[in-house]
């Protein structure tokens, strides 16, 4: 699978996991939103070596770790799996993520859309979908909003009780 596909998969699921980093107490505070910024860097893996064009159905994992800042301190781990599901152009992806964070997991999930002729390492900005988590987080709900920061992803998160 291309490049791209990866790389935009990895930004898309990893934001769900910083909304837990990022937060001071549990998410499931009685005190209402939680605005915060956390940013992602994806682990590398060995590629599976295939090339051409995305099918239907195919599908890739993909790991991240998350920091406070740029180059800072590590705060937790992210695992993702992202799936084609409509060709054409745009095509896109469903990616669904699991967050290993301080105090329980985080779930989230995004449909975003990708152009499969495309070469650039530039991510477009795109929005997640918090849908749950267990333990401090078992109440999350809420969205990132994440952007392109060079060898990073920046995730600008909201998270509601």
């Amino acid at each position: 699978m291309r490049p791209n596909l990866r790389r935009l998969a990895t930004l898309g699921t990893c934001l769900v996991a910083a909304v837990a980093l990022g937060a001071s107490h549990p998410v499931s505070a009685t005190d209402g939103d939680e605005d915060f910024t956390l940013y992602a860097r994806e682990v590398p893996a060995q590629e599976d070596g295939e090339g051409g064009p995305p099918s239907l159905g195919d599908a890739f994992s993909f790991a991240d770790d998350l920091y406070r800042t740029k180059g800072g301190e590590k705060v937790g781990r992210d695992g993702v799996t992202c799936t084609v599901v409509r060709l054409g152009n745009p095509a896109d992806l469903q990616c669904t993520g699991t967050f290993a964070v301080p105090g329980g997991h985080l779930t989230g999930q995004a449909l975003m859309q990708f152009d499969p002729t495309q070469e650039s390492e530039e991510l477009p900005t795109f929005d997640i979908a918090i849908t749950g988590g267990t333990g401090d987080y078992d109440e999350a709900r809420g969205s990132i909003h994440a952007t392109d920061d060079g060898d990073y992803q920046k995730l600008e998160f909201r998270v509601r009780d």
